[in-house]
């Protein structure tokens, strides 16, 4: 039995996908985390044989954070799990040290079958992105939607998250969650470096 870890901010997705791994009789779920403070404490103290890890966590970049516990434990392996499928996002994935790559609407039995690859040492990339990563066109694209564009704006122009969440009629964590969105699709460590790299892909003028 594959021992495996999660971490997630969702916690809908977490007992979801606790309940179908745990009934699978593929692999059991030992830990579950929320943000990346709770999972280093508890990587510390047990590693486990397959990890799933999200993209956007409230405390940090996913992606970067791969780089991170792979240089400290060099055996542990990773599924990124994520909604984003951008192929920069993927690629750096990958390049961070993850050996599986799936979406979060994949299949419960293409899910399972990752978890199986990666547990024995195999690259696992879910179908959609596998297609993606073989299509070198996309190499380059970052893809904004009309509304991250629009708040990219406003963040440009200065405006508080609650003045932005006031003008587009969403709730302040709404915003956030779309700010921090814009962080990671950027690969922009701070606001400032947001702002520079939004002028520089044309994305706010």
């Amino acid at each position: 039995m594959i021992n495996l870890q999660i971490v997630d901010d969702h916690r809908m997705v977490v007992e979801s996908l606790s309940k179908l791994i745990n009934e699978s009789g593929v692999a059991t779920v030992t830990h579950a985390y929320y943000d990346l403070k709770s999972c280093r404490e508890g990587l510390a103290k047990e590693l486990p044989d397959v990890f799933l890890l999200d993209i956007a966590l409230p405390d940090g970049d996913g992606v970067n954070f791969c780089a991170e516990i792979k240089k400290q434990y060099p055996e542990l392996k990773i599924i990124m799990l994520t909604t984003y499928k951008e192929f920069n996002i993927a690629k750096r994935a990958l390049h961070n040290g993850a050996l599986g790559y799936i979406l979060k609407n994949a299949e419960s039995e293409e899910m399972l079958i990752g978890i199986e690859a990666v547990n024995r040492g195999e690259q696992f990339l879910c179908e959609e992105i596998d297609i993606l990563l073989e299509n070198k066109k996309n190499q380059n694209v970052i893809w904004l939607s009309n509304r991250e564009k629009e708040i990219l704006q406003y963040v440009a122009d200065g405006l508080t998250t609650k003045e932005i969440a006031d003008i587009i009629s969403r709730t302040t964590e709404n915003v956030r969650t779309f700010r921090r969105n814009l962080l990671i699709k950027l690969q922009a460590r701070n606001v400032a470096e947001l702002i520079k790299k939004g002028y520089e892909m044309k994305f706010i003028w």
